[in-house]
């Protein structure tokens, strides 16, 4: 049997896209993006709790990020987990869980304006009309 490994994540950027060319020129754009969710506890308190995500895009999609994002925009994200095992300086073993995006859609920039439409004819996603 096939499995799914499918992630659906709006949020904000916690910095600006980072860019890096590889061997061969392949774009590849990393940056932080912080979901936040918000619960009452058994007191009745409103607790935020915040996860931050680390957001990898390549190639097209990545020249298109490092472009129109910038920290603190709110964006609609679908990708998929993926972990990776590297070595440190010192010899050690590390995991890192990445969220290598397929696609995305800026909702709002930084200034709580919505996004205008671009010349490319994408439109925002009201965050009433996401998936969930």
């Amino acid at each position: 049997m096939a499995g799914v490994n499918k992630v659906i994540l709006v949020g904000n950027l916690g910095k600006d896209p980072e860019m890096r060319r590889l061997d061969g020129g392949v774009a590849r754009v990393s940056f932080s993006l912080a979901t936040t969710e918000y619960y009452k506890d058994k007191d009745g308190n409103r607790i935020e709790q915040t996860e931050w995500h680390n957001i990898v895009m390549w190639r097209t999609i990545a020249e298109s990020a490092e472009r129109i994002l910038k920290k603190g925009y709110t964006i609609y994200l679908e990708g998929k987990i993926q972990t990776r095992k590297w070595q440190d300086k010192e010899g050690q073993q590390r995991t890192t869980t990445d969220i290598v995006a397929e696609t995305f859609q800026l909702i709002r920039k930084s200034d709580g304006a919505p996004n205008q439409p671009s010349s490319g004819g994408n439109q925002p996603i009201p965050v009433d009309d996401l998936p969930f």
